[in-house]
């Protein structure tokens, strides 16, 4: 029985201390920290403009495609057996790369993700290492993201030290 309440005191005593234990947090907001770095702006254009590049060889190749499929259908009338097979394996043909330059440029491990990562990676760690610099010199144990907190309701000036992040990375 002692053995019992021993354990059950022992017990009691770790999760207090555990409970005891408060961390130090501060807030940043990414979203306002991207906004004011310039590298960041013109990655971002960077990535627009060549989108936009992609986006009009994927239209153009639609475009093709639309005219092949308008013209075989009046003119099929007119076209033997074999034509129309031709005709149509062309479209389907035209359809396909166009499938295949949304997949090049726009899917999953595409060149917009490719470069997108190439651009932005090192802006992120950039930021990153600020914030674990400020993070060590000021003694926090936790920083978080208060743009990605959506559940976050209220949240004192004085935690948010996107400032001074953006002061360390030399923007204004």
């Amino acid at each position: 029985m002692k053995r019992i309440l021993t354990i059950a005191i022992l017990s009691l005593v770790a999760f207090a201390s555990i409970s005891a234990q408060k961390f130090s947090v501060a807030y940043v907001d990414m979203q306002y920290i991207l906004k004011n770095l310039p590298q960041y702006e013109t990655a971002n254009e960077q990535l627009n403009m060549i989108s936009r590049r992609w986006q009009k060889d994927i239209d153009a190749a639609q475009n093709e495609a639309k005219v092949l499929a308008a013209n075989y259908q009046t003119e099929q009338i007119f076209l033997s057996p074999e034509m129309k097979q031709a005709r149509e394996a062309e479209i389907l043909a035209k359809e396909q790369q166009v499938l295949e330059l949304k997949r090049k440029y726009f899917g999953q491990d595409g060149e917009w993700y490719k470069k997108r990562e190439s651009l932005l990676k090192p802006i992120q760690d950039e930021i990153y290492n600020a914030i674990q610099d400020i993070a060590s010199e000021k003694g926090y144990d936790i920083v978080k993201d208060r743009s990605a907190e959506p559940s976050l309701i209220y949240m004192s000036s004085k935690l948010d030290i996107s400032d001074q992040v953006l002061q360390k990375l030399g923007a204004k």
